[in-house]
């Protein structure tokens, strides 16, 4: 295991990604339980390759969420429910995935659903460089229907009681403490207790980030 500065672990990430070899756009996942600290790596990880050069697809599952009458159909709080309902993988892989990947047209779309409005998105159509990399981040990535399709599987470790913390803060405003601790305890942090179980995510990925000090992180690098 490594341990470093933030900068030091984008550099190391950065290297991974440049080092996949293939004839289509880099499908990068960075997977890991909510308010882990996914997106904040995400988003630091594309400013760093784009710096070097690359063309960057940034997307998020948050854009490929069901509706909330599907997502919530056995109960707002339902870890199953969760895991089950609450993401359209299959419109994922249809306008986003697959079209980057082998075979693909490299044309996309980046999502499908804006949560602002609870309603159906249709962007346009964009076309990704051969060698673009599409830096994605969410929950649950590494499960079978998803699996397959990203050539670098990055997993931010984060201990469960951590994020509950985090998330307080962030949404300070938005949420009540109470909603946002049941949120957790009852809906999310028993669906990843769930995925850890059935998928193992972190056997999987290839390089494990341990984000409980977002700034002192650690990783495990396994390709």
């Amino acid at each position: 295991m490594d341990t470093g500065t933030r900068a030091q672990l984008l550099s190391c990430l950065a290297g991974a990604i440049g080092s996949v070899e293939v004839g289509h756009p880099t499908r990068v996942a960075i997977d890991g339980p909510p308010a882990a600290g996914k997106t904040t790596l995400a988003d630091e990880l594309a400013v760093v390759l784009r710096a070097q050069g690359r063309d960057v697809v940034r997307a998020t599952i948050e854009g490929f969420l069901f509706p909330e009458a599907k997502r919530y159909r056995q109960g707002k709080y339902s870890p199953m429910g969760c895991y089950l309902d609450n993401h359209d993988y299959e419109a994922l892989k249809g306008v986003l995935l697959d079209p980057l990947g082998p075979g693909g047209d490299r044309r996309f779309q980046d999502a499908v659903y804006d949560r602002t409005s609870d309603s159906v998105l249709s962007p346009p159509v964009t076309t990704a460089a051969a060698d673009a990399v599409l830096v994605f981040d969410g929950v649950f990535l590494q499960r079978p229907e998803l699996i397959d399709r990203w050539e670098l599987r990055i997993f931010v470790s984060t201990a469960f009681e951590t994020t509950v913390d985090r998330a307080l803060i962030r949404e300070q405003g938005v949420s009540s403490a109470a909603e946002v601790a049941r949120r957790w305890r009852e809906r999310y942090i028993p669906s990843q207790q769930f995925y850890f179980d059935t998928v193992r995510p972190t056997d999987h990925a290839h390089i494990v980030v341990h984000n409980d000090d977002a700034q002192q992180p650690a990783w495990e690098v396994r390709v």
